[in-house]
């Protein structure tokens, strides 16, 4: 069992930042970013997979970069130039690669960071 904390949401006007942290009680090869808007379905917005491959949706390319501290299990999205389609509740996701590698298996969630942006 890995539990996963987040941190750093917060409300910020349309082109600001904001640092979003997730805090896991243990490694995985897997760890990510998802968001959840009002009415919408959660989406992926970055993941790192064995510490070193990174992937970030469209939708936030650019603006959102993901890193990760493994020495202190920490997963980081450093979030830029805000836009109001951005707010969300942000969740922490870990957990193994498939059997054949190819994809993640999201078994483990935090409770969420919420993040509002203003026009």
């Amino acid at each position: 069992q890995v539990t996963l904390v987040e941190s750093g949401g917060g409300s910020v006007q349309a082109g600001g930042s904001l640092r979003l942290y997730c805090t896991a009680s243990a490694s995985t090869y897997c760890m990510g970013w998802f968001r959840q808007a009002p009415g919408k379905q959660r989406e992926v917005v970055a993941m790192i997979e064995g510490g070193q491959r990174t992937t970030t949706t469209n939708r936030v390319e650019g603006r959102f970069i993901i890193s990760q501290n493994n020495a202190l299990n920490t997963l980081y999205l450093q979030m830029n130039s805000l836009k109001p389609e951005d707010t969300a509740m942000y969740f922490c996701a870990a957990g193994p690669a498939s059997g054949d590698g190819r994809t993640c298996l999201w078994n483990y969630w935090g409770q969420g960071t919420e993040v509002a942006v203003s026009s």
